[in-house]
Formats: C-alpha cells, sequence, structure tokens
C-alpha cells in the first residue's frame, strides 16, 4: 500500500455553517495540500506527512476521523487510495463514519471498480449513463474492457478517453490546494468612462447575471451584495446592502445591484468602472429558502435552472435580451 496517497474526507452527520472549516483546519495541521469541496468535504494528499507521523495514509486517515469526532464532534467519513478519483468512491461506496482503503493493486482496484455501474464515475451523469446504457456498458468492467475508439464514437473523443482512464482507476488530476471562496466579484471597465445611466444598469444586469451562474455552478449562495463604482478622477463610492435571505438567484442580484446604483444619483458622473461583489458565501446545502405561493417566483427558478443546464453545455448561447450586444470587458474572481 506504500502508493496511496490521497484521503478524501467527507463530514458526515448533522451539518454546521463552519463544519467545513472546521475540517480544513485539522486537515491543515497534517499536511499543506488541501482541497477544499465544498459543502462538506475535502482531499487532502498525505505524501510528505507519511514520514513526519510515521504512519501509512490508512493510520493517518484514521487519525483524522478519531481527532475529528475527540475534539470537534465532526464524524467523517475517509476514503484513502492513490488517486482522488479512488479516494473519492471509496468514501462515497462505504458505511458513513468509516475509512475506507482502495489498495494500490491493479487486481485490487478492477476488483474494486467493476461490479460498480458506470453512474458511480464522477462525470458520467444520467443522460451519459443512459447512452452507455444503450449499448450494454451499464458497468466499470464492461467500460474498462471496451476498446477506446469505440467509447469515442459513442462518447467523443475527450470523454470516451477519460472514462476509458477513469474505468482503470488511472486519475492524474493533482490535488491543488485551495480554500472555499469567502466572496465572488465581477468588474467591469469602460473605455473610456460611461455616462448613460441605462447603459450602466445593463452591465449591471450582465455582472448580476454571470454571478449567479458562477454560484449556483459552485453550489453556493451569498448574503450581501457589494457595488464599487469608479470614476474617471480616480475616486470610488462603495455600498452594501445584505438579502433577506442567502441567494444566488439571478434576479435579486440583479434587482440589488439596480438598487445600490440608482440610490447613488449618479446622473452626468463618468463612471469607468463597476463592480459587483457577493459576501459571505455559504453552502446553498446548508442554507434555508423561504416558500412562496407567488407562482411567477416560482417559475423564474425553474426556468433558471434549464438555463443553467444549456449555458453549462454551450456556454453564452442564453441570456437576457437586453445584454445583445453589449461589449463586455468583464473580470471574475473568487477571495
Amino acid at each position: 500500500m506504500t502508493g496511496l496517497r490521497v484521503l478524501f474526507v467527507q463530514a458526515t452527520g448533522r451539518q454546521t455553517p463552519d463544519g467545513l472549516e472546521t475540517l480544513l483546519g485539522l486537515l491543515a495541521d497534517i499536511t499543506p495540500v488541501v482541497e477544499a469541496l465544498p459543502p462538506d468535504a475535502a482531499l487532502a494528499d498525505v505524501s510528505g506527512s507519511v514520514r513526519y507521523f510515521h504512519r501509512d495514509a490508512v493510520e493517518i486517515g484514521h487519525l483524522v476521523r478519531v481527532r475529528a469526532l475527540a475534539w470537534h464532534g465532526l464524524d467523517c467519513t475517509v476514503g484513502v487510495a492513490a488517486s482522488p478519483l479512488l479516494a473519492r468512491m471509496a468514501a462515497h461506496g462505504g458505511l458513513p463514519g468509516t475509512v475506507r482503503v482502495v489498495p494500490d493493486d491493479p487486481a485490487e482496484v478492477a476488483a474494486f471498480l467493476n461490479p460498480r455501474p458506470v453512474a458511480a464515475l464522477p462525470g458520467v451523469g444520467p443522460s451519459t449513463a443512459r447512452t452507455l446504457g444503450d449499448y450494454g456498458l451499464d458497468t466499470i468492467g464492461r467500460i474498462a474492457a471496451t476498446p477506446v475508439p469505440t467509447l469515442q464514437r459513442i462518447l467523443g473523443v475527450r470523454l470516451g478517453r477519460t472514462l476509458h482512464q477513469h474505468a482503470h482507476g488511472v486519475d492524474p488530476t493533482p490535488v491543488v490546494p485551495k480554500a472555499p471562496a469567502r466572496s465572488a466579484t465581477a468588474d467591469h471597465r469602460f473605455d473610456p468612462h460611461e455616462l448613460d445611466d441605462e447603459q450602466r444598469r445593463r452591465v449591471l444586469l450582465g455582472l448580476a447575471v454571470d454571478l449567479g451562474l458562477r454560484l449556483r455552478s459552485d453550489g453556493q449562495v451569498g448574503r450581501a451584495l457589494t457595488l464599487t463604482v469608479s470614476y474617471a478622477d480616480r475616486s470610488s463610492t462603495t455600498r452594501t446592502r445584505a438579502f433577506r435571505e442567502p441567494t444566488a438567484h439571478a434576479p435579486v442580484l440583479s434587482g440589488t445591484a439596480y438598487a445600490l446604483h440608482d440610490a447613488l444619483g449618479l446622473q452626468r458622473a463618468r463612471v469607468t468602472a463597476l463592480s459587483l461583489r457577493v459576501e459571505d458565501l455559504t453552502a446553498a446545502e446548508l442554507s434555508s429558502h423561504q416558500l412562496t405561493f407567488d407562482r411567477q417566483a416560482a417559475n423564474a427558478r425553474q426556468v433558471e435552472s434549464v438555463v443553467d443546464r444549456i449555458a453549462a453545455r454551450w456556454p453564452g448561447a442564453v441570456g437576457p435580451a437586453t445584454l445583445a450586444g453589449l461589449p463586455r470587458r468583464d473580470a471574475y474572481r473568487a477571495s
């Protein structure tokens, strides 16, 4: 088991908003190579920790679980393997609150993967699983036994090759140190400045739509929105407004942005840049949403989910009609 180096750690049981932070802090005491996977999991590469702790990766996995439970009352499921793919599948394939191991041996990896349904592989959604099922490729073992060119004819060159590698347990993806973002920002710079109030509102709508899409794709919601307006004299104005409830709903983001912008009474101000920042991000799964009898609001959220799926497959294919022809000079960042 000398090749085992990756831990996938997922908090189980009742979750709290700071559960992920607690988990990341605990893992940081063991290895600096920790990748946050909101809302409740993380990957850790313990290659450099084995010698320091005089323990192998499996023993470190048990150490993580014991510390989380004893120090913080947080139970965890831990997967241990030679790659992020196998570590994640090991954790998801067992009982909650256990440490599961996939040995670093081709025969053991095949025995672990082959009987599982193809939908167990990351990246294989219901549509792809149905397509493969039409060809009788309903288990990972059958995918592994299928020639790469055949899979590529069914799924496309890139996905066919990747799926064949995953079916053999091959995953070269590294564990990249990354903490969950606490805010998400979208900026737009004018060339050289903008005097038209309606044009600025169009830009705010575009920034709000794009921010909402990014947050929903990451499974996050924010509790407040900050607008920063920069002027030609190099001064700026910043205003913040809290939402009634955590949200990533584009109409709420854009409506709040409009309200902040209009309250400034800019009139003929020479605006050089606009920035929207969604503050205090948290996992959507840990937030509450007020139910409503407003059918129009419910329909808007359903349409938004459909648009998200279209945008994921064909970026830029759909959007508000008022943004047509708007020159984009946008930049996005998370912090």
